[in-house]
C-alpha cells in the first residue's frame, strides 16, 4: 500500500479516537484513560517494531535519535492536552482547533524542510483556517 492508502486508513482509525476518548473521560480521568490508550499503542508498535526491524536497540543512539525522542515528547504532551480538552469539552470544537496541527505541521515542513510552497497549500491553509472557524464559533 503506498503512503496514501496509509492516510486513508489513519484518517478512518483517528476518526474514531475522539468519540471513543469523549465517552471514556465522561468517568476515567483523562490521564488514565492516556495511559491505557497508548499502553496499547506502545504493545503494538512494539510487536510491529520486532516483527519488521528486528534490532530495534540499535536506533536508540541513532544520529537522528533525538528528532525522535523530541516527536515523542511533543507527541505525550500533544496527546494528553488534547485529551483533557476532549474531557472538558465538545468533540466539534476540539477536535477541528487539534485539527490545526495539519497547518502548523505543513507550514513548519516549508519552512524548515525545504517543502515547496505553492499558491494551491496556501488556498488549503486558508480553507483549513476557516473551517475550523466555522466550526468552533458558535
Amino acid at each position: 500500500m503506498n503512503y496514501i492508502g496509509w492516510a486513508v486508513v489513519a484518517l478512518f482509525a483517528y476518526t474514531m479516537v475522539a468519540p471513543l476518548m469523549k465517552v471514556a473521560t465522561e468517568s476515567i480521568p483523562s490521564d488514565v484513560a492516556t495511559l491505557f490508550s497508548n499502553l496499547i499503542l506502545v504493545g503494538v508498535a512494539l510487536l510491529l517494531a520486532l516483527r519488521t526491524d528486528g534490532s530495534i536497540a540499535q536506533y536508540a543512539t541513532h544520529p537522528k535519535a533525538p528528532y525522535m525522542y523530541g516527536a515523542g515528547l511533543c507527541l505525550a504532551i500533544g496527546i494528553l492536552s488534547y485529551y483533557r480538552a476532549l474531557s472538558m469539552g465538545p468533540v466539534s470544537v476540539v477536535t477541528p482547533v487539534f485539527g490545526l496541527f495539519l497547518v502548523t505541521s505543513s507550514l513548519l515542513g516549508i519552512v524548515f524542510l525545504d517543502e515547496a510552497l505553492t499558491s494551491r497549500k496556501l488556498l488549503g491553509v486558508g480553507f483549513a483556517l476557516l473551517a475550523v472557524y466555522f466550526t468552533t464559533v458558535e
